[in-house]
């Protein structure tokens, strides 16, 4: 995440160099950034800002997801900078958000929208009520000063003002520009039918529509309240993906240890990792050994020995042992922030069938209006009822407003990239998506993705003459200080077979090797081995006798840990992810 300052204020994105053709069809040696932008309603809105963005100098292509609302672009950086691209959002009457806003700008947005819409709901239900009352049949008895147009009058206001004013500062702001959007067709639709009803009210007399102003502004503030907690929900899958990166990293100096904001760390810093511990940043290890989970990034849930000269991945969690590393990759460039942009860069992508919409949606408001026009001018030739021809064209306006058009297919976007995510799955564009009906057959190549994500004993082969339940009760009493998953794996498969685990001392971890303790057993104490084949032989066990199943287990997929009591071989444990 790299943050910009201009003259539309700090404003923020994810940026990556374009070193070869991305997901989305750009070209070699330029930068793409990912852009929230604030502000945009409907399919118009993208149309406006994807027209901004690309009419910048320097700027290839743009795409633009309502859903996600988040502008994908593609510029050279010599000729065109952030700033110009806020500046262009800005132009367009929309705004990028500054670091660290988005969320909370979403927060608020929300809030209003519900305030708004408790508020509308609240004015309007006196007018409404009576209404579907005598659809219904029923002819409830209401409060005389609800029959007085001038009451119907004060509410229908109270809700055009209070409610409807952000639809009209949008939507005349889009129509004086030229660029109508679906705030102009909101607009339209209530001014002619609550201005058809003040004038009845007060110059001409008849009936009023007070009740269709106000319930349109109702029903279209719940709508964008729903749009608002959906785009929440379907965003939450990228900040987990951020949440890995812990927000805070120790530097290690001659001075001694220092706890700094990640933001500081930089590319040669030597960074200290407890047990327990998310990897900050990409790097190096340069002193202690470790099990590093990296279950986030390839899906084996195995952890993976590392020692000095071996490669750690930021948001990779430090499962026991304590270590220092070199960063090598910081900011923008570690694994998980690439993986990042491209969640971001695949939800803001567009299927072929949504390059349509918004194309279509381009010319669909002034079409609706033209319909609308069209309609007045008839029922009012037809009939002579202005009343009548009002209402007709303010169904027009109302009912053809684009909100489905251009949220139905980012929208399903940003759920299936999003859901994708959260399961490890990265999917690289809103293409692939959409061609993904077309998949007849699943070929997996690694077997992370299908396990339950914890190794497990699922095989004990004793040696000739021993009892297996005296294998597995001496590796797991050899195990049982061991913090390493496959310890504790066949540790707690012991417990659970009901077998006796005899105490032991002296325990010594070996790192990616295995374990030594000594076992009290049979009022004696016993030395036991437990660990990889190469381990016992190395600690002089005689393993020719094992070499046979080890290797049958191994080709079976398994994990394998070789048992031996006193230096002599008892047989060996096979564990997997099942």
């Amino acid at each position: 995440m790299r943050t910009f300052r201009g003259s539309a204020g700090e404003v923020s994105g994810s940026e990556t160099r374009d070193e070869r053709t991305s997901a989305l069809g750009w070209q070699a040696g330029f930068r793409r950034v990912v852009l929230p932008v604030s502000g945009m309603k409907c399919a118009s809105c993208v149309a406006h800002v994807e027209r901004a963005l690309r009419s910048v100098p320097g700027v290839r292509d743009a795409s633009v997801n309502l859903a996600a609302g988040k502008a994908v672009v593609s510029y050279d950086p010599r000729r065109a900078s952030l700033s110009a691209l806020a500046k262009a959002v800005e132009s367009a009457g929309y705004r990028v958000v500054g670091p660290g806003v988005e969320r909370v700008d979403r927060e608020r947005e929300m809030r209003g929208q519900a305030r708004a819409f408790v508020l509308s709901a609240v004015l309007t239900a006196p007018l409404v009520l009576p209404m579907l009352g005598h659809i219904a049949g029923i002819h409830p008895r209401m409060p005389w000063a609800l029959d007085s147009p001038r009451v119907q009058f004060v509410l229908g206001t109270l809700v055009q003002v209070l409610v409807g004013g952000k639809f009209f500062a949008r939507g005349w702001y889009g129509a004086v520009r030229g660029a109508p959007n679906m705030d102009s067709l909101v607009v339209l639709g209530t001014s002619a039918a609550y201005l058809y009803s003040v004038a009845a009210t007060f110059v001409t007399g008849g009936d009023v529509y007070y009740e269709a102003s106000a319930g349109i502004l109702t029903m279209v503030t719940l709508g964008r309240l729903l749009e608002t907690v959906a785009r929440g929900r379907t965003s939450r899958a990228v900040e987990k993906l951020m949440d890995l990166q812990p927000p805070r990293a120790t530097v290690v100096t001659a001075e001694g240890e220092t706890e700094v904001p990640l933001e500081e760390v930089r590319v040669g810093d030597h960074l200290l990792v407890r047990p327990g511990e998310r990897i900050p940043v990409d790097g190096v290890i340069r002193a202690g050994n470790s099990a590093v989970d990296e279950s986030m990034l390839t899906g084996e849930s195995v952890p993976v020995d590392k020692g000095p000269g071996d490669e750690v991945i930021g948001g990779t969690v430090n499962r026991f042992g304590s270590f220092v590393f070199e960063a090598t990759r910081v900011g923008g460039e570690t694994a998980l922030a690439r993986i990042v942009f491209m969640v971001e860069e695949a939800q803001a992508s567009k299927a072929p069938v949504q390059r349509l919409a918004d194309a279509v949606s381009a010319y669909f408001v002034p079409a609706v209006m033209a319909v609308a026009v069209a309609t007045f001018a008839g029922w009012m030739s037809a009939t002579g009822d202005v009343g009548r021809a009002v209402l007709s064209a303010t169904a027009v306006l109302v009912i053809a407003c684009p909100c489905a058009l251009g949220l139905a297919t980012p929208t399903a976007i940003m759920v299936g990239t999003g859901r994708a995510a959260e399961g490890g799955i990265l999917v690289r564009g809103a293409e692939w998506l959409e061609r993904a009906r077309d998949v007849t057959t699943v070929v997996f190549d690694k077997t992370g993705t299908l396990t339950r994500g914890e190794p497990s004993v699922s095989d004990v082969v004793p040696a000739a003459g021993t009892d297996p339940r005296r294998v597995l009760a001496a590796a797991a009493a050899a195990e049982q200080a061991s913090e390493h998953p496959l310890g504790r794996a066949i540790f707690g498969h012991a417990r659970s077979s009901g077998l006796e685990i005899p105490p032991a001392t002296e325990f010594q971890a070996v790192p990616g090797e295995g374990v030594r303790a000594l076992v009290e057993w049979d009022g004696s104490k016993t030395a036991v081995t437990v660990g990889t084949v190469a381990f016992l032989a190395a600690s002089g066990v005689d393993t020719t006798s094992l070499a046979g199943e080890a290797a049958t287990l191994e080709d079976r997929g398994r994990t394998v840990a070789g048992v031996a009591v006193d230096g002599r071989p008892v047989g060996l444990i096979g564990l997997a992810d099942t």
